[in-house]
């Protein structure tokens, strides 16, 4: 059975070697309405489990032949924090991996636990879900197990930023309709003021759901980070965005656009024409735009004063 995939290029991790750790069916605690995945019984724990020595005994090979991957990243056909031998699992990847970094894409369902926060502490990067920060909209956007308290999440959440190291990255997938009113925006931007993340990434559906859902536009995905507190690192993650129309910015007006939101390079390129473009190269050559990693993306944002 194959538990390696890839390597495939992430604009926001590098050259990524993907470890599924459910590779024959999907195992998940969530049954969000935007999966790719055939819809499926909602389950707390995997029932059909890979030793951790088969896991270990692809990944080597695939490091030795892939010697210029940036992240191996731990993912799953569903949830992989539900792989009952995580924190094991994770011991031998760091003492296999070298220099090469270490992720997860979670759900964030499991948290709380505090296995979960012993094993995943050992990541360099941690990534979760949160689409919703109230209880009506995440009961009907991710569908998730009777188990599954959003209370408790957003408690682990913060419990775990407390004692991680690494880089915190918080996802939100928006659905048209669902989860991009002002009022849930509200919700996620007063939590994740006090989560303090190193990076938010927000997206949209890219892959055809099991549900009949409709995804966000580009230009309504940037309408939406500005509303987001200007202290968060928000990223738009959105694969095609050559539809969106380019705007012309004077230096006053990218100074004033920097002051509000951090822009990334994805960003730049997406909303600038060529004159915007060009005031941008001379504001950074005058000094008044400065850059910032955080969660391994660029940001550039306005110098102070």
């Amino acid at each position: 059975m194959n538990i390696i995939f890839g390597p495939v290029n992430s604009r926001r991790f590098g050259k990524s070697l993907g470890v599924d750790l459910s590779p024959g069916k999907k195992q998940c605690n969530f049954d969000c309405l935007y999966c790719e995945l055939k819809s499926a019984k909602v389950v707390n724990n995997q029932t059909e489990i890979i030793e951790v020595k088969e896991i270990v005994s692809q990944i080597e090979p695939a490091l030795n032949e892939h010697k210029d991957i940036d992240v191996l990243t731990l993912t799953a056909n569903g949830e992989p924090t539900l792989y009952p031998h995580l924190n094991e699992l994770i011991d031998k990847i760091n003492q296999i991996k070298g220099s090469v970094k270490t992720l997860i894409l979670s759900n964030g369902s499991t948290i709380a636990k505090p296995k979960i926060q012993e094993a995943l502490a050992k990541l360099d990067s941690v990534k979760l879900s949160l689409d919703c920060a109230s209880n009506e909209c995440f009961k009907k956007l991710d569908r998730a197990d009777k188990s599954v308290d959003l209370n408790q999440i957003k408690k682990g959440m913060i419990a775990f930023k407390n004692r991680y190291r690494g880089d915190l990255i918080i996802e939100i997938l928006f659905v048209k309709g669902i989860n991009d009113s002002k009022k849930e925006i509200e919700h996620l931007n007063s939590f994740l003021k006090e989560l303090k993340p190193a990076r938010v990434d927000i997206g949209t559906i890219d892959r055809p759901p099991a549900f009949d859902v409709k995804p966000l536009s580009y230009s309504e995905l940037y309408k939406i980070s500005l509303l987001f507190d200007a202290s968060l690192n928000v990223s738009i993650a959105a694969k095609n965005t050559k539809e969106s129309a380019k705007f012309s910015y004077s230096k006053e007006q990218i100074l004033e656009t920097l002051k509000r939101r951090p822009l990334t390079k994805d960003d730049i390129n997406s909303l600038f024409d060529s004159n915007s473009l060009n005031n941008f190269k001379q504001l950074k050559t005058e000094g008044k735009i400065c850059s910032k990693i955080s969660g391994n993306i660029e940001f550039f944002t306005a110098k102070s004063d």
